[in-house]
């Protein structure tokens, strides 16, 4: 095995009165690519700055390869002293040339000329990206790199880590951009780290299968305060158990809605206005909206009713939050009518945090420094309605500002869950969430009794909770597909092959003698090599049987007591999906200069 790009031993570090955690052993190989996961307020961020040396810790010793180029981004870089993005993204004497840092921020969709003040977090954050993908490094280290990108962002991204001959390690909590990316995981849980030679595909199950242990040890012990979240466990667990369930009276309500769904791009919903459980809450129709020569919505109509979860999904530009304000009237159409319910009551969770006080307690956020609450027609004791939201009970009097800013974002969902409402607005609620969060957030989706429109570039977030989706692609003509993101991507793939097939189709028809000599004479300017042609149709199909044995061996991986009980196997499993992994990724590579060698001659 090659020796460690980056390694910590008996790492160490005090918080407050106490070890934040202690006596950690890491090591990073070349071309790991880890997931580093825990929950807010475990230490990540922490983890992540010690082993970039931006720290110090309290313990251990920290080793590095020499000539390592090692690059961390941060979750908020300081752009102070820069009067434009340029200047930050330039900055320093190991700056990156300038050339590959615009044709990056090009990528990302980022004006570097922009003042470094008055820009917003996102087009900082791509500033910051563009400098650290530019900097062509050895070790990668990211936290939260997809937060405020939009979609065509995060697939560049996703696409310039893929051809990344590196390693990296990454903070997220987009599921997707995980499970695309990652080969091994470093969970960071209670002060301790473990590590698994899996990707984040894996990594529930093998967490559950650890956390299951711990109980079942702790119940032989006789011992039920020695874990100190014994009860979060439990419910943390037991609420993925309950995932298949809510996922069932998703699918339920997408065959609904899909049965109500008029011609593609148009809800024509045949609904009985009378009936309560069908009531309409929204109804567009034929609204269009403009701003100067830029038609932003054309002729878009749709009827929301109650108990729907909307989807507005779209690149920054789209219009998502023109087309929401239409929707909730704060803006009105140029064209067409908007209706809506008289009794609609919303409430709007953004994640700003500001009205969390920091010197009020948690109970007098949720209670008003009572004991009882009041939930629809229901009356809860505070303390279990906490539990519900992951709280320990010893918080209960904890100020604002001593929580973790993943805690301070339930304690907000807690607040304005309990407020009546029938209409929930979500403008991308999953950033800066813990991934527990996020499955938190989903069920209390699920169990919501109103209506809900949500912004959102988190495309797994998006496939777990929304009935429709309404995507735009800025041209001002909007989708609206019965399901969640993946469904919006698989209705725009379909459409096109339908229309390039049509206009292949006539033509042929039509005996369109320049089409047909261009394609004949294709081939004569271009043309694979027999060798090369092989490799071109074959690859594609190799590549997938490497990936479903990568799978195999990961899940056999996945087993926590493998190592103890058979570390033989577990070490021949290991180097075989090393193996693979670098096996598909020079097939990958093949395949991708052959394609754009195929592309070049089109």
């Amino acid at each position: 095995m090659a020796p460690p790009l980056l390694s910590f031993e008996n790492l160490g570090v005090i918080q407050g009165a106490g070890y934040l955690f202690r006596h950690l052993d890491i090591n990073i190989q070349p071309r790991d690519r880890l997931a580093l996961i825990g929950r807010n307020g475990a230490g990540k961020t922490t983890l992540l700055k010690l082993l970039a040396g931006v720290i110090e810790p309290d313990e251990g010793r920290r080793s590095i390869q020499p000539g390592l180029k090692l690059v961390l981004l941060e979750q908020a870089p300081s752009f102070e002293g820069c009067e434009t993005l340029a200047d930050y993204a330039l900055a320093g004497a190991d700056a990156p040339p300038r050339y590959q840092v615009e044709a990056i921020a090009d990528q990302l969709g980022v004006d570097l000329s922009r003042s470094a003040q008055s820009a917003s977090g996102g087009e900082q954050r791509r500033a910051a990206i563009a400098r650290a993908l530019a900097m062509e490094p050895d070790l990668l280290l990211m936290d939260e790199p997809t937060n405020h990108l939009d979609l065509a962002a995060i697939e560049f991204l996703e696409g310039w880590l893929n051809r990344f001959r590196g390693a990296f390690i990454v903070i997220s909590h987009d599921r997707t951009f995980l499970t695309r990316l990652t080969r091994q995981c470093l969970w960071l849980d209670r002060g301790q780290v473990r590590r698994a030679e899996i990707g984040f595909g894996g990594f529930e199950a093998w967490m559950e299968k650890i956390q299951a242990e711990e109980v079942r040890a702790a119940e032989k012990l006789d011992a039920k305060l020695k874990l100190e979240e014994h009860w979060l466990i439990r419910g943390v667990t037991a609420r993925r158990k309950r995932n298949q369930g809510r996922l069932t009276k998703l699918y339920e309500m997408r065959a609904e809605r899909k049965s109500m769904t008029g011609p593609e791009g148009t809800a024509k919903l045949a609904i009985d206005t009378n009936d309560v459980r069908t009531k309409i809450v929204i109804e567009a129709k034929h609204i269009s909206k403009s701003f100067g020569d830029r038609e932003i919505i054309k002729d878009f109509s749709l009827r929301v009713r109650r108990g729907d979860r909307i989807g507005i999904v779209g690149a920054n530009g789209a219009g998502k939050t023109t087309l929401l304000k239409l929707l909730m009237g704060e803006i009105e159409p140029d064209q067409g009518s908007i209706k809506r319910a008289e009794n609609l009551e919303a409430v709007v969770i953004d994640q700003q945090r500001a009205a969390l006080l920091p010197d009020k307690t948690l109970r007098d956020i949720i209670a008003h420094g009572g004991d009882w609450i009041e939930i629809g027609d229901q009356k809860k004791h505070v303390v279990g309605y906490l539990k519900d939201f992951l709280f320990d009970p010893a918080l209960l009097d904890a100020k604002v500002s001593t929580l973790s800013g993943g805690e301070r974002s339930r304690l907000l969902m807690a607040r304005e869950f309990a407020r009546r409402s029938n209409l929930l607005i979500l403008d991308e609620p999953t950033n800066d969430l813990d991934l527990e969060t996020i499955d938190l957030l989903q069920e209390v989706i699920s169990n919501y009794s109103g209506t809900v429109l949500l912004v959102s570039h988190d495309r797994d977030f998006l496939d777990n909770v929304a009935t429709t989706t309404l995507g735009m692609d800025g041209s001002g003509v909007i989708d609206v597909v019965a399901g969640g993101y993946s469904d919006w991507q698989k209705q725009r793939a379909d459409r096109l092959a339908l229309s390039q097939s049509r206009a292949s189709a006539k033509n042929l028809e039509k005996g369109d003698a320049t089409a047909t000599t261009a394609a004949v004479q294709k081939p004569t300017r271009f043309k694979l090599s027999y060798k090369d042609q092989r490799d071109y149709d074959l690859l594609p199909e190799q590549i997938e049987k490497m990936e479903a044995e990568i799978a195999s061996h990961e899940a056999a991986l996945a087993d926590p007591e493998l190592y103890t009980r058979d570390p033989a196997q577990f070490s021949a499993l290991t180097d075989k999906v090393a193996a693979l992994r670098d096996k598909k990724e020079d097939a990958e590579m093949r395949w991708l200069e052959l394609a754009e060698q195929v592309e070049a001659s089109q």
